[in-house]
């Protein structure tokens, strides 16, 4: 690189320039870390596993385009990119078209090694894979819902993080935006158990009963909706939750002792 000094992209001129000027040290600290990224990576892998993901995290550059990589871009990329190269892992990428004049490829990850058991693999795959995508492309275009429920995990998180802290008004508030976003048996539920905590039974009721109409076999829905139940006086109807709770869980510990808690009570 010295001695002929090529003409070369800016991008790549940075990247050799930073690796011609490292010092001996931080070349060791590099070996070190791909050493460890391989030893994971076979750990997760072994010798039958693949990764399924993307080749890049955004459309690439369309031909003769004359606009560069922003660095953010470009680290985007080459984190799913740099995966195998600093592994020793091989992969393959399979193109399947294209959608708004972009490449759309997938890419298959397996262990150092298994060159061969990828490639047959892929063989074996690539007409199902082809069949699919052609499937997919005649279908119509499905809602983009994935900002919506991005957003809404967020929320919850969120909520649940309020939740430990034992903020259970924000916890209730952070659940409700969740929920104007997304009608989730598990926004419902989690929402329940900080009314629970605030002692708003009603509303504790009301959200379970709503969860479970959304999700049947949500068993904290039935042991929360017994608990505020519970509390408002309705023995039966708590007792009733609570068994519904064991017939899917049989060995809740928490359930046996209130169905025998709740049975003293009627009695």
């Amino acid at each position: 690189m010295k001695t002929v000094k090529p003409r070369l992209g800016s991008q790549v001129s940075n990247h050799i320039a930073a690796a011609v000027t490292s010092a001996p040290e931080n070349i060791k600290v590099l070996y070190k870390i791909r050493t460890e990224m391989r030893v994971a990576m076979q750990n997760l892998l072994k010798s039958a596993g693949i990764l399924v993901l993307p080749t890049i995290a955004d459309p690439p550059l369309k031909l003769k385009s004359r606009k560069g990589l922003s660095a953010e871009v470009h680290d985007r990329a080459f984190a799913l990119l740099g995966i195998a190269s600093m592994s020793g892992c091989c992969q393959v990428s399979i193109p399947f078209g294209e959608h708004d004049n972009y490449p759309i490829s997938l890419s298959f990850i397996a262990s150092h090694g298994t060159d061969k058991f990828l490639l047959d693999t892929v063989l074996d795959m690539y007409s199902s894979l082809q069949e699919e995508v052609s499937i997919q492309s005649s279908a119509s275009p499905l809602p983009d819902t994935n900002g919506i429920i991005d957003a809404s995990e967020l929320l919850k998180e969120k909520g649940n993080a309020a939740f430990k802290g034992k903020q259970w008004n924000k916890a209730v508030s952070y659940y409700t935006e969740a929920i104007k976003l997304n009608d989730n048996a598990t926004y419902y539920c989690n929402r329940a158990a900080a009314y629970l905590e605030l002692g708003c039974f009603q509303q504790a009721e009301e959200d379970c009963s709503k969860a479970i109409s959304l999700d049947k076999k949500n068993i904290k829905a039935y042991m929360r909706r017994g608990t505020a139940r519970e509390s408002l006086l309705f023995y039966k109807e708590a007792l009733q939750d609570i068994r519904h709770a064991l017939i899917l869980e049989p060995q809740n510990k928490f359930a046996s002792v209130a169905e025998k808690r709740l049975r003293k009570l009627i009695s």
